[in-house]
């Protein structure tokens, strides 16, 4: 007789992801093994450029490639661990695990140091518990994940992770897109939390395996496998925006429209991340048509693209210049717009990050401002 469903789904979930590391980790191998040129035929910048501070890992590593899981002790990361736990060896993949101490609430610490004893039980090694400073700037929810993810990064460079597994599901899925539409965010936005995503000089670092599961789901597969979880305060607390809309908004929308708006959300999550991708991908290309031999954005070939295409390079631009990417928002890319669209020889334009956009002789400058 096999596992339970809920058991056998997030395994599921969760052998497709490390497949998709081993691949990566595979084709990285091949990229390192490649020979390289002879020196005589590198440029001078190639030869006389220094080595990596850090080389690479060890060759037993670079075959037994390591995965963590971000556990918090709930019931999605406890059924995400447990799920790796069985999956990963049997692919010849080195599992591990770390939890992060937020230092939120009275006795965090011995939560965090519960969460490691269940973690060595499921046979994960090696395991972290990282205490961190929450700050203010961007709300507490912000400034927790900011700190969060800060310290998961630094876990995964002193390890040599390839991945680290995180455990959103379905729902946060859906919370994700519905606060993206209350900010009246662009379509980016309202793609919601990527498969796929990356962590300082690791672009496909972060893997969420249970994007398509429900969070049910995943609290069942803890139930059948007996696996204690902790339900954190913090998520039915209504001081927070995340938790208002899971227990209030979420129930009063498919009480008004029916079961389905979570699945439906997650879809469109997905749409959106499609489009977007694919709207990016046309703004790089446009991009270099629309500067002149100074590099500079010429305002009427700007005019010309379409909006969504325009304002991306407009963005870019402003990141280039020093934006914060977390500070811009649509409002401050629609004044910079009016630069190029309605023209009436208003000023500068002030963006986040102390960056000023103005119109000169015909061209968009973004710079950094006094």
């Amino acid at each position: 007789m096999g596992p339970h469903p809920a058991v056998a789904a997030i395994r599921l979930a969760v052998r497709r992801v490390l497949h998709d590391v081993l691949t990566d980790v595979q084709r990285t191998d091949v990229h390192r093994a490649a020979p390289r040129r002879p020196e005589a035929q590198r440029s001078p910048q190639q030869v006389l450029s220094p080595r990596p501070a850090h080389p690479h890992p060890p060759r037993e590593q670079a075959t037994t490639p390591l995965v963590l899981v971000a556990c918090s002790g709930g019931a999605d990361s406890m059924a995400l661990a447990s799920a790796l736990a069985f999956e990963a060896p049997k692919l010849g993949i080195r599992a591990g695990g770390v939890t992060v101490d937020h230092g939120l609430q009275d006795g965090s610490d011995l939560r965090a140091a519960e969460v490691v004893s269940r973690l060595t039980a499921l046979g994960l090694d090696p395991i972290e518990s990282v205490a961190v400073a929450v700050g203010r700037e961007g709300g507490p929810e912000a400034a927790a994940r900011d700190a969060r993810y800060g310290a998961l990064d630094a876990v995964a460079e002193r390890h040599g992770a390839a991945a680290i597994l995180l455990g959103h599901t379905r729902d946060d899925q859906a919370e994700t897109v519905l606060l993206g539409l209350a900010r009246g965010s662009g379509i980016r936005s309202l793609s919601g939390m990527a498969a796929v995503s990356g962590g300082p000089g690791a672009d496909r670092r972060y893997r969420r395996p249970f994007l398509h599961i429900d969070r049910q789901t995943a609290r069942k597969a803890c139930m059948v496998q007996s696996l204690p979880v902790w339900d954190d305060p913090h998520n039915t607390d209504p001081a927070y925006t995340r938790s208002r809309l899971r227990h209030e908004g979420l129930p009063a929308l498919e009480k008004a429209l029916g079961k389905g708006v979570v699945e439906a959300l997650a879809r469109t999550a997905q749409l959106s991340r499609d489009d977007a991708d694919a709207l990016d991908h046309w703004a790089a290309q446009a991009e270099a048509s629309v500067r002149d031999a100074a590099g500079l954005l010429e305002c009427a070939k700007l005019y010309a693209l379409p909006p969504a295409v325009r304002r991306r390079i407009v963005r870019r631009a402003a990141i280039e210049a020093g934006a914060p990417a977390g500070a811009l928002f649509a409002r401050h890319l629609e004044e910079v717009d009016r630069l190029i669209t309605g023209w009436r020889g208003q000023g500068a334009i002030n963006l986040p990050g102390k960056v000023v956009a103005q119109r000169q002789g015909g061209r968009l400058v973004i710079r950094q401002g006094c």
